[in-house]
């Protein structure tokens, strides 16, 4: 039986209350609520301080290039579909370097889950405005403001008919444990973009502004299964901002389009080390 004693705390380097610390607790309570040991995870980051919370979790881990994590993990869940593949980025990692990784992975609807810790802010490089930032800000680049209309990652997933489409809080970690098992769970490319104050660089989306704004989709009966409703409420923002599960949709995945997967893991295949021999040779 997994416990939470199977994903032990790690020192971790973040700041002093640090919107990822809510994160990391809800991705570990997530994995023991559906029984998923570390050895059947594999955590896949890019850059940022988001990017460092692989680090802090005992699992499979691999740490790439800034913007992207979703290739890998699109590798490494063919090649042991067995495998829980969660990615995990910031908000300048899945929608700036990595947003054109986001559209085609949608496209193509791997079984991943990828987190996205959303704290309208470049915290590693220590506060420049990032692809989610609100119009205006200032920060120490945009002394003027942000000129530039935010991206709303939710509305564009939805656009696209990604399977699954939530958006959770860093403030209400229980709440959020729920959303990523939901994710986990699900067959298919799973969107959690997670609403993470930065407490050292963000001073306008702080844990004040965002209790007094979010609310939940359930405590209000909505049913994630409409494509159109679930557009209409990923373009709410302001006064009323919601969270929970937006759309949830059933269809092949990635792996179904390879049927040779059905005969196991391609990792615990045979190899033939002559076909890889003559495979380099043939470039030489």
């Amino acid at each position: 039986m997994v416990t939470i004693e199977d994903y032990p705390d790690i020192e971790t380097e973040w700041c002093p209350g640090c919107g990822n610390f809510g994160i990391l607790k809800a991705i570990r309570k997530a994995l023991v609520n559906i029984g998923k040991a570390p050895h059947e995870v594999l955590m896949v980051s890019g850059i940022g301080q988001a990017g460092k919370l692989p680090h802090y979790m005992k699992c499979n881990t691999f740490n790439g290039l800034h913007g992207r994590t979703l290739p890998p993990a699109t590798g490494a869940k063919i090649a042991n579909h067995e495998l829980t593949v969660l990615t995990v980025g910031g908000d300048g990692d899945a929608y700036g370097e990595g947003g054109n990784h986001l559209i085609h992975a949608i496209r193509r609807n791997p079984n991943i889950t990828a987190i996205v810790n959303d704290n309208q802010i470049y915290g590693l490089t220590k506060g420049q405005a990032s692809p989610t930032s609100e119009l205006g800000m200032k920060t120490k680049v945009q002394t003027h403001g942000v000129v530039n209309t935010p991206l709303n990652p939710l509305a564009l997933a939805i656009s696209l008919d990604c399977s699954f489409v939530a958006r959770g809080y860093a403030g209400n970690i229980e709440h959020l444990a729920g959303i990523l098992e939901e994710a986990i769970k699900h067959r298919g490319f799973a969107l959690v973009d997670i609403l993470q104050p930065c407490v050292s660089f963000n001073k306008l989306n702080t844990f004040k502004w965002y209790a007094e704004r979010v609310y939940r989709l359930d405590e209000e009966g909505y049913v994630p299964d409409d494509r159109i409703k679930a557009f209409e409420r990923s373009l709410e923002w302001g006064d009323r901002i919601p969270i929970g599960i937006f759309y949830k949709k059933e269809k092949p995945t990635l792996e179904d389009g390879f049927g040779v997967l059905g005969k196991g893991t391609l990792i615990s295949r045979p190899k033939d080390q002559t076909l890889v021999d003559e495979l380099i040779d043939s470039f030489m």
